[in-house]
């Protein structure tokens, strides 16, 4: 018995020890009350990565900078804007980087090989030179770096520039157009463009219907304006049909520009096959396209009055011309000239253009009424008529 308690005594001793050989804990004290704060800790915080979202918004710096420089009288060189408005006369020299640099430039400079424009590639550098300039040199300048793999060559789109020159005129406030009439086919499933560009940036620019005379809305669903195209039709259809016009507005000038005869052009199908826009005849096929337009439509007792009759049709197509006019029945005299001419459209379409104009002088009351103009070829015939009234 005494041998069990000596030994328990023993074991009691050596655990007392044992709990006495510890070491505290650094640091440690009595916890008081409502004390619970955190323990400060050596720890070094990881910087917070931004996403990649963020980084790229506060990074400004466009992936591909231009490659094209403006050279200045100064003798230095800038970044030329995305639009610019210089004075019709300037000389305009463009650079862009790249031992192999191709240029793209209003097709006017193109179409009539102007000696104005020069082109030039350096070791380094391409350069585009324009002297005498006019506002009918209006129009996007752009060039791009080629890549090229022995005589294969492709465009670098990494590697590119382009500037918008408006060239103020005096007197000009369009773009000046080859011809004094237009054509602009409308398509149902591609865009249509009335090609009325300004040379003034701050120009107000309207759409108009010469008969019935109205300005045509530009809502921006069917039709829009673009200053580096014209009128966009986004939806052309048949309703859209007709002879227009648009009117400029800028520094209290006005300006008018030249006529736009839209014609629609409907898909057919032809033996199962289906005849794709790009492959109709410039003009649809058949009875004459007609229009008829009077110089006024209400006339003073001794003015004179001249009417239009205007056919757009196929180059080998004739067309032949009758009149029926208030004064007929009184053998009232009057003077009608027939012409036609050709117009080469691009892209290999040719219109043929046939007018016949009527025409009284000393105008009276018997002259008033309704002028019918038929115009007649091999496929049929169409009628179009016009009121004029006396005043």
């Amino acid at each position: 018995m005494k041998v069990w308690l000596l030994l328990g005594l023993l074991l009691v001793h050596e655990a007392l020890e044992d709990v006495a050989g510890q070491q505290p804990p650094k640091n440690k004290r009595p916890k008081e009350q409502g004390d619970n704060r955190i323990k400060p800790t050596n720890k070094k915080a990881k910087p917070k990565i931004p996403k990649g979202k963020d980084r790229d918004s506060a990074d400004t710096t466009p992936k591909n900078p231009s490659i094209m420089v403006q050279a200045m009288d100064s003798g230095r060189f800038q970044k030329p804007a995305a639009t610019m408005s210089l004075t019709a006369g300037q000389t305009v020299e463009l650079r862009c980087k790249g031992s192999k640099v191709e240029w793209s430039y209003p097709s006017y400079l193109d179409a009539f090989k102007d000696s104005r424009l020069s082109l030039k590639q350096n070791e380094r550098y391409g350069q585009l030179t324009l002297v005498n300039s006019t506002s009918a040199d209006t129009g996007e300048f752009s060039c791009w770096g080629q890549l090229c793999n022995g005589y294969i060559c492709r465009r670098d789109e990494s590697r590119m520039g382009s500037t918008y020159i408006f060239f103020t005129e005096k007197g000009e406030l369009f773009v000046p157009s080859p011809s004094y009439f237009d054509v602009v086919y409308l398509n149902l499933d591609r865009q249509a463009v009335v090609p009325c560009r300004v040379t003034v940036l701050s120009a107000k620019v309207t759409l108009h219907r010469e008969f019935p005379a109205k300005e045509i809305p530009v809502n921006g669903t069917d039709i829009v304006y673009d200053m580096k195209r014209g009128f966009v039709y986004l939806q052309p259809h048949s309703d859209h049909q007709g002879v227009v016009y648009c009117k400029a507005e800028a520094g209290g000038k006005s300006q008018i520009s030249v006529k736009y005869q839209l014609l629609y052009v409907e898909e057919r199908c032809v033996h199962a096959e289906l005849i794709l826009p790009s492959r109709l005849p410039p003009v649809p096929s058949g009875p004459p396209s007609t229009t008829i337009l009077a110089s006024s439509n209400k006339v003073n007792g001794g003015d004179d009055i001249s009417v239009l009759c205007t056919v757009l049709g196929e180059p080998d197509v004739e067309v032949e011309f009758r009149w029926i006019f208030p004064g007929q029945k009184d053998e009232r005299p009057v003077a009608i000239q027939d012409t036609w001419r050709l117009i080469n459209r691009g892209l290999g379409h040719t219109t043929r253009i046939s007018q016949s104009v009527i025409t009284i002088e000393d105008f009276e009351t018997i002259d008033a009424g309704y002028y019918i103009c038929t115009a007649q070829n091999l496929r049929g015939q169409t009628t179009v008529a016009t009121t004029v009234e006396f005043s």
